[in-house]
This record gives structure tokens, C-alpha cells and sequence, in this order.
């Protein structure tokens, strides 16, 4: 599988650009008040290219032997992930007003921005361990 680590490593940073755009579409699209932002189409889209970049992480964390609660700057990524995902949630389907669903949807940005910083430098604190 090593043979394949850099078509995986770009596979899951296309499906991160993916992800993360279709997020931001989404979600500005909720804000100006389109249905549409929930479509079927869109949600089957989203769960798709999210499932792929799953896989693909699970890939890389085997080949390069490198693992979530044992590297921090991997545990970092899986907690804040986690955290995208509910305040994502609360952004597109469960907040309950459109304040609500606003300041979810700009955190939710703010943290896959930092999730990206982390990967990008391999440290927990991402863009602020320069800092």
C-alpha cells in the first residue's frame, strides 16, 4: 500500500477541498435562506466525498504508521473533527434560530481552517506554534 501513499495523500486532499467546499456552499446557502442547502442530492454528495476522505485517512494513518492518541497533532485533528462535525450539524439542520445556525456555520469554518493548519505543520497548535 505504501506504493499508492501519494495518490491516497492527494485523494484526501482533494476530498478536503471537496468536503470543505461543498460545506461553505452549503452553509451559505442556508444562511441567505435557500431549501436547497439541504437537498437530498447535496446531503448524498456531502456523505459520498466525506466517506472517501475518511478511507483515505485511515490509509495514510497505516502507511505512515502514525496514529490518532498516540501522535498529538493527530489527536488534535480527530477532537476537532469531531467538534466540525456537531457544530456542522447545528449549522445546516438543528440550530434553531438563524443566529444560532450563523455562529455555528462561522465556527465550524474557523475549526476546519485550523484542522487544515494542523495538518499542514504536523503540531497540535497548528498555525500558532510560530507563534
Amino acid at each position: 500500500m505504501a506504493a499508492w501513499y501519494l495518490q491516497i495523500l492527494w485523494l484526501h486532499v482533494g476530498c478536503v477541498i471537496a468536503s470543505g467546499s461543498l460545506f461553505f456552499t452549503r452553509g451559505c446557502m442556508m444562511l441567505a435562506g435557500l431549501p436547497a442547502a439541504n437537498h437530498v442530492a447535496l446531503r448524498r454528495v456531502s456523505v459520498a466525498v466525506d466517506s472517501l476522505l475518511l478511507a483515505a485517512a485511515i490509509a495514510l494513518t497505516t502507511i505512515i504508521h502514525q496514529y490518532p492518541f498516540v501522535q498529538a497533532w493527530l489527536t488534535v485533528k480527530v477532537v476537532l473533527l469531531a467538534v466540525y462535525i456537531v457544530l456542522g450539524i447545528f449549522a445546516l439542520r438543528r440550530g434553531r434560530t438563524r443566529a444560532i445556525r450563523g455562529a455555528c456555520f462561522a465556527t465550524a469554518i474557523g475549526v476546519f481552517l485550523f484542522i487544515v493548519s494542523v495538518a499542514l505543520t504536523h503540531a497540535p497548535l497548528g498555525v500558532f506554534a510560530r507563534l
